[in-house]
Formats: C-alpha cells, structure tokens, sequence
C-alpha cells in the first residue's frame, strides 16, 4: 500500500497540473476563433488582481522567517505552514497566464473581433477597495506596539491573512460575470468548458491536499491555519458545478444549433462582396 508521503506527492503534482492546464484552453479558443465574443473581461481582470495577491501571501508563507514564525508561534501543534513550493510555482504561473487573458480583450494588441469591453464598475470598484483595506491594515498593524511583530496581537501575519483573503473573495466573484453572461445569452458559445473540468479536479485535489498534510502532521489545525487555500478548493467546486450545469443541462441545445463566429472580419467582408456580386450579375 502506499504510503501518505507518496500519496500527498502524486496528489500535488495532478492538483498543480490540473490548475495550471487550466489557464489554456480559453486564450487558446480566442486565438483560433480569433475573437472573445462569449466571454467577458471581468473574469481574466479580476482573476489577475486575484493570483497577485495569492502570489503575495504564498511568498510570505513560504519564504519569510518573519511570516513562519508567528505562524509557528500561533499554531504550535503544526508549526509548519501547509504551504509548498509548487503553490508559490502555480501562484507565478496563473499570474502570467492570467494577464495574457485579459491582453487578448485588446484590439491593438491581438487584433480579434472583440465581444464585451468593460470590466464594469462592480470589479473596479471590489479591486480598489480591496487596496484600500489592505493600506489600512498596514498602517494599522504597523501602529500597534511591537511594530507588528507580536504574534499576540495584531501582526504582520494578519495582513498576509487579509492579502490571502482578497484571493478567497475575489474567487467567489470572480465567475459571477461570466455565469451572468451565460444566463444572459442562453448561451455558452465561445467560452470554454474544459479549464472547468481541469479546475474541478484541481479543486478537489487542493482540499484533499490540506487534509493529507493535516494528518501526517496530526493535527488538524492545519484547516484553520490555511484557510485561503481551503477556501478556494470548495468554493471552485461549487462554481465548477454551475458552469457544467449551464453548459451541458441548462443551454446544451444552443450551444449544439448555435454557430459559432469565425472572428475572421477580413474573411467575413470578402464573403459578403463576392455573394453581392454574384447577385448583382444574376440576370
């Protein structure tokens, strides 16, 4: 049989793979389609703003002495973040990938037939404040005695904590606009459905991860100790149920009749030229 350490091992490398795959096959869609109709710049914005910040708190996590020790010091049962070196790797990753998806919504950019322009004001408006909380916080705990480093009080930890959960709401967010959207066009045609898929199984894996490393630890507080990362496994879960429904229960039957746009405008006008052509010489 094999061993926890063997299992959490393959665990981490499907979870990290399914994630990471996860991020191609929506850019890959508009390059071939050449266009982003279908989908909407909302969720590749705020997903950028989102991985920075879960770029920022993994860093902290896994690298700085400070950050370590008061998170040894709060949690003495397991001293250890449950925090490893493929989530900082996927963390850089989905930030990169992340921003290429939002690029392609740029006309001078990609040059694709463009679907939806605005972020809107809802996202802009959760970004700023987001920034804004996190400000105050700094200040905040920089004010208190210590200067943040007494891991009784408020701490530096816990603006870490705060950069992590700007992560866990803005992943609760972030599928809004494009559910929306679905709902909208009684449609799914030029989204995606496989990053779903990849994020379904990464999902689960990601919270099987956290109990794995709980019990080989003995000691559960590693749930609590990370709730970000626990977070975000259930919350993908249930939006990836949403997105299925949508695509293969709710709106299947446009999706199978709609055709979808080639993007191609280029094509398109030379089409429309030579039928009114043909037309025109018709006796």
């Amino acid at each position: 049989m094999a061993s926890p350490e063997a299992i959490r091992f393959a665990e981490v490398i499907s979870r990290t793979t399914s994630w990471s795959l996860s991020f191609y096959p929506q850019p890959l869609l508009n390059l071939r389609r050449r266009s982003t109709s279908g989908c909407t710049p909302a969720f590749p914005f705020i997903n950028v703003f989102g991985f920075i910040s879960y770029l920022i708190s993994t860093t902290a996590f896994y690298t700085s002495p400070t950050i370590r020790g008061q998170y040894a010091i709060r949690n003495p049962a397991a001293p250890t973040p449950t925090v490893r070196l493929n989530d900082l790797v996927f963390a850089l990753h989905a930030v990169l990938l992340s921003t290429l998806a939002w690029s392609q919504f740029s006309h001078r950019i990609w040059g694709f037939t463009q679907g939806p322009q605005s972020v809107g004001t809802v996202m802009w408006g959760i970004a700023t404040g987001c920034v804004l909380a996190i400000v105050l916080m700094t200040v905040f705990v920089a004010s208190r005695p210590y200067f943040g480093y007494d891991p009784a009080g408020w701490a530096w930890i816990d603006v870490v904590y705060g950069i992590g959960y700007i992560k866990l709401l803005i992943t609760v967010v972030k599928y809004v606009p494009q559910v929306h959207t679905n709902y909208t066009h009684q449609s799914t045609v030029g989204w995606s459905i496989l990053p779903i898929h990849l994020d379904l199984v990464g999902g689960v894996l990601s919270v099987l991860q956290l109990i794995i490393d709980s019990q080989l630890q003995g000691d559960w507080s590693g749930l609590t100790g990370n709730p970000v990362k626990f977070g975000l496994g259930n919350v993908s879960v249930v939006f990836n149920v949403v997105f299925m429904l949508q695509h293969y229960v709710f709106y299947r039957k446009a999706r199978l009749t709609e055709k979808e746009p080639s993007g191609d405008g280029a094509v398109d006008d030379e089409r429309r030229r030579l039928l009114d052509r043909r037309q025109t010489n018709e006796p």
